[in-house]
């Protein structure tokens, strides 16, 4: 590390002043993303008291993409909303300058269903359509759509119709709510959808580029982290190509072309419900959020980058917030190094990805029980090793 090391009295070579900047997304399940920064500063403060520390807590378009918006300066806005069940839950949202950040977690994420319920064909995303509403009723003219963690495979069905967008069965009947009930879609008619719409850039931002049907699907990739069985994911993503092909008889070809795009199959399907009915364009969360959050502005002052998450896996490399940070960083020519709770990649690919160094939770307290109950004070445990390693 003697390469990579700096003095810790503030000089450094050529006596720079250390600044650090923390862009780290959550430790799913243990630490929220800003509590991620916290930790991360203290346990760099105890070894170097004089570094300068900027938090820019991040996140890729899934749960606690408002959370690091609000942090960075957003105004949260909170609005009762339907569940993925039906029941009135509360969410949020995040506006400034005009700029909206939505979550499909907030209304229609899988914390929201009753603990140890999962619903894979009658999870709506209704909530996510009324949550849009309001980020227009509050005066967004850009809406960043972050689509993750969502407990739902209804193709974006709900949010369309909480929009204004009509899907009935053969009897002219609304269809019931869920993707299990996509089959039954009879006619669509989108001429309703809130008027607002053509004139707000919506960006869908997510983390997986998945089209909505077949293999690499929604219902296939997805549908089993949300409690469908092999009957279920066949009759989701039957009901998924259906909705695809009533949809062309309504709106023409290009709804066909959305279904096959990178992004329809995040998030249930709910990017081809932006995509087509939107009129949404794709773009990497990680690179949206960055863009959102003002990390190239962060980053020009910052000596080290840290960013990380609760796994450092192959997934992280596909989409996941520390490689966005990582390759804006190294654009940039900063060092960054990652924490983690668990490291399951090897040196070299870490350094392809352009993080110098990872620092596992275990690598301090080998017993994953305690990391997770623990995950705080061992993380800053961790951070003072960075700063011996990195700001002495």
């Amino acid at each position: 590390m003697a390469d990579a090391a700096v003095n810790r009295t503030g000089g450094g070579t050529g006596g720079r002043t250390q600044r650090v900047l923390i862009a780290a997304d959550k430790f799913k399940g243990t630490l929220t993303a800003v509590q991620v920064a916290e930790r991360v500063a203290a346990g760099l403060r105890r070894v170097a008291p004089e570094v300068e520390v900027t938090a820019l807590p991040v996140a890729d378009g899934g749960d606690g993409t408002v959370d690091a918006a609000v942090a960075a300066g957003f105004e949260r806005h909170e609005v009762r909303v339907a569940g993925p069940l039906g029941d009135e839950v509360t969410a949020a949202f995040a506006l400034r300058d005009g700029t909206a950040v939505v979550e499909i977690a907030e209304a229609s994420g899988l914390q929201r269903l009753p603990a140890g319920v999962l619903a894979p064909l009658t999870s709506s995303t209704y909530g996510s359509g009324e949550l849009l509403r309001a980020a227009l009723d509050a005066g967004a003219r850009t809406i960043v759509f972050g689509v993750g963690g969502s407990a739902t495979t209804d193709g974006g069905a709900g949010m369309l119709a909480a929009l204004g967008a009509r899907f009935l069965d053969a009897d002219g009947e609304p269809v019931p709510p869920g993707g299990g009930s996509l089959g039954d879609v009879a006619t669509a008619d989108l001429t309703g959808l809130d008027p607002r719409l053509p004139a707000v850039d919506v960006v869908l931002a997510s983390d997986v580029d998945n089209p909505l049907t077949g293999s690499k699907g929604a219902a296939a990739v997805y549908g089993p982290q949300k409690g469908a069985s092999p009957d279920d994911v066949a009759t989701l993503d039957a009901g998924l190509a259906h909705f695809a092909a009533v949809l062309e008889g309504a709106i023409g070809g290009r709804a066909a072309e959305y279904a096959a795009a990178p992004g329809a199959g995040a998030a249930g399907g709910i990017g081809y419900g932006a995509l087509v009915g939107l009129g949404a364009g794709f773009r990497p969360g990680i690179e949206v959020m960055l863009d959102v959050l003002g990390f190239a502005a962060a980053v020009e002052r910052a000596t080290l980058v840290i960013t990380g998450e609760g796994s450092l896996d192959g997934q992280t490399l596909h989409g996941k917030a520390p490689a966005g940070v990582a390759a804006a960083a190294r654009a940039a020519g900063k060092e960054v190094v990652a924490v983690c709770g668990r490291l399951a990649l090897a040196p070299e690919a870490l350094g392809r990805a352009g993080i110098r160094r990872a620092y596992p939770l275990t690598e301090v307290e080998p017993d994953v029980a305690r990391c997770l109950a623990d995950a705080g004070p061992i993380l800053e445990q961790v951070a003072e090793r960075i700063a011996q390693d990195f700001l002495r």
